[in-house]
């Protein structure tokens, strides 16, 4: 082989692996970057719900609340997730109850029908259908609302001015959404509940008195605690992801559309995620009882 040939050889070699590093590099490089922006964002988001917290407490206790706002922001949200939670409610029970009664049917245990609606609806069910409606309708009303003042610059108007606008624009909005969460999540329960009894009495031929016995036996008041508390937890998600985006929304309308869809998609995700975290540490520390 010449010695030119050898030489051209060597610098495709190093030409390749020259490549194959800066390739490396880049993606390390990005990874990296991305990894940064995340870490940043979650220390944002808790700055935020810090400051949510901080400004509830405060203002409640020194009298400063707009509480008209707060009434106002809860009859709005209200009556967006009112009509659509038991529209849900109804499915969900009917389908607990046909689901499960059919089998229960098969091995003769029709009289633990309640006991399906108790750890099916009021356990899982209700909050993560209180979860969903307040993560489409609710976050996608924060987070339209404030990307629509960012992009105005109203949001940099009230900090020029020395107006908070977590103070004065989120924390009215916050309060809103924790006040309507258990009442999201007991109206999803009430109406999943009556559902699957309808059910079960007119076509499973479960009688009713049997329904309640197994569903008092199942279903406890701490199955009810725990739903409601992950209502609130999900409403506070809800309202720190719709929040945060609001307030970054950039580039004109398109920014506002893709803070609104960030806010559903982040908010549903992290709602899955708190769920199955609680829901473990509810069977760890309070197991369901057999009889």
């Amino acid at each position: 082989m010449s010695v030119v040939a050898l030489e051209s050889q060597r610098s495709g070699v190093g030409d390749w692996f020259g490549g194959l590093l800066g390739f490396v590099g880049r993606f390390f490089s990005g990874f990296l970057g991305r990894v940064s922006q995340s870490i940043a964002t979650i220390g944002r988001s808790a700055y935020l719900a810090g400051e949510m917290i901080r400004y509830s407490v405060t203002d409640s206790i020194s009298l400063r609340l707009a509480g008209g706002e707060v009434i106002d922001q809860t009859w709005r949200m209200f009556k967006v997730t009112a009509l659509p939670a038991l529209l849900m409610a109804v499915p969900i029970g009917a389908e607990v109850s046909v689901q499960v009664g059919g089998v229960m049917d098969q091995v003769g245990a029709n009289s633990l029908a309640g006991a399906a609606s108790g750890l099916g609806v009021v356990s899982q069910g209700a909050p993560m259908a209180a979860g969903l409606l307040m993560s489409g309708a609710a976050a996608s009303a924060i987070a339209s609302d404030l990307g629509a003042r960012s992009i105005r610059e109203e949001i940099d108007a009230m900090r020029v001015m020395g107006v908070n606008p977590v103070q004065r624009l989120i924390v009215p909005r916050f309060l809103a959404m924790i006040l309507i969460a258990p009442t999201l999540c007991v109206m999803i329960i009430a109406s999943g509940v009556g559902a699957g009894l309808a059910i079960s009495a007119n076509v499973n031929n479960v009688v009713p008195a049997s329904f309640w016995q197994s569903f008092g036996a199942f279903a406890t008041p701490v199955d009810l605690i725990f739903s409601v508390v992950k209502a609130i937890l999900f409403a506070f998600i809800v309202v720190v992801i719709a929040s945060l985006r609001g307030l970054e929304a950039k580039g004109g309308p398109k920014g506002v559309a893709n803070a609104v869809n960030a806010s559903v998609v982040l908010s549903v995700f992290c709602i899955f995620m708190t769920n199955l975290a609680v829901s473990q540490l509810q069977t760890m520390f309070f197991p369901a009882r057999l009889a």
